[in-house]
């Protein structure tokens, strides 16, 4: 009888076990998505603000017999801005060729006669570092370019810029919020889910207790099954968020690898086991409290 009594405890402590690991998987899983999604939008939003191009035009007033010294000079300004300026990404010339070609593509005009020769002035379009795409930024990025007397005025879509910054920013505040939300509801449940765990064990905590052992002495071992509980979930949210990624990265054509994911696995995975050890720590103190009537 005594056997079958330990078979059977045994049994539902495995059980209790399982349900804890998948219940910390699902959770973890779920808040893993919520993850994915807030590092995603963070690269669109990069990828919007490299959109928002600075174009600074040439001076146009040179002896075209010296335009080779002059495209020499253009070709140096180009070459140093990356060297000199960290907020610059990427660069792009135009010369008064492809200047003229892109004004044609954008009226619709396929007639040559239309245009005099290379009448507009040659430029180059400057990609900025995401960080930098801010109004403020913008404005004294334009006055550092512009101060070279090599160039003649830097544009950009002001107002587009503003609205973009806006919109981003309150959609990466609105973002940040619903994470904390959710990291509480992750916290809750996973909370739940351990001191049912410990719940079951009540008795066999107060037995150890009764019979003289040290409250240090009784924690320590449920502290480590949680910890190990926690880390096997974490994990195996993990592994289901991987291959849920490498499934969806294929389909829309997105990188398989960010860095970013470096943190966001090193996030669940302290979640995980973190909260599995302070959740048991303060329902086995909790029962450690109680008279054994109030157990029942």
């Amino acid at each position: 009888m005594s056997k079958q009594s330990d078979k059977f405890n045994q049994g539902r402590l495995r059980s209790s076990n399982i349900t804890v690991v998948i219940s910390i998987a699902l959770v973890l899983f779920l808040l893993g998505i919520f993850g994915l999604i807030v590092i995603n939008a963070q690269s669109y939003a990069d990828y919007i603000k490299e959109q928002l191009k600075l174009e600074a035009f040439f001076n146009d007033e040179y002896d075209p017999r010296e335009q080779d010294k002059e495209l020499a000079r253009q070709q140096e300004f180009i070459d140093s801005l990356k060297i000199k300026h960290s907020f610059i990404k990427n660069t792009e010339y135009i010369s008064k060729e492809k200047a003229s070609e892109i004004a044609k593509n954008e009226l619709g005009i396929d007639d040559n006669a239309i245009f005099e020769a290379n009448i507009f002035p040659a430029s180059v379009q400057i990609t900025l570092q995401p960080d930098f795409v801010e109004p403020h930024k913008v404005d004294s990025i334009k006055q550092i370019i512009q101060a070279n007397p090599i160039i003649n005025e830097v544009v950009n879509d002001d107002e587009l810029m503003t609205t973009v910054y806006n919109n981003i920013d309150k959609i990466r505040f609105w973002l940040m919020v619903l994470a904390g939300i959710f990291l509480v509801i992750v916290m809750v449940l996973i909370n739940n889910s351990i001191r049912l765990r410990i719940y079951a064990k009540r008795f066999s905590i107060k037995t150890m207790q009764l019979v003289g052992a040290r409250r240090r002495f009784i924690i320590q071992p449920f502290l480590l099954q949680s910890a190990i509980l926690g880390l096997l979930g974490a994990v195996l949210a993990i592994l289901a968020l991987g291959g849920l990624w490498y499934y969806f990265a294929g389909i829309v054509s997105l990188p398989w690898w960010n860095d970013d994911f470096y943190w966001l696995m090193l996030i669940l995975l302290v979640i995980g086991v973190v909260i599995a050890l302070i959740s048991t720590g303060i329902a086995t103190w909790r029962y450690l409290r109680l008279r054994t009537d109030q157990l029942y």
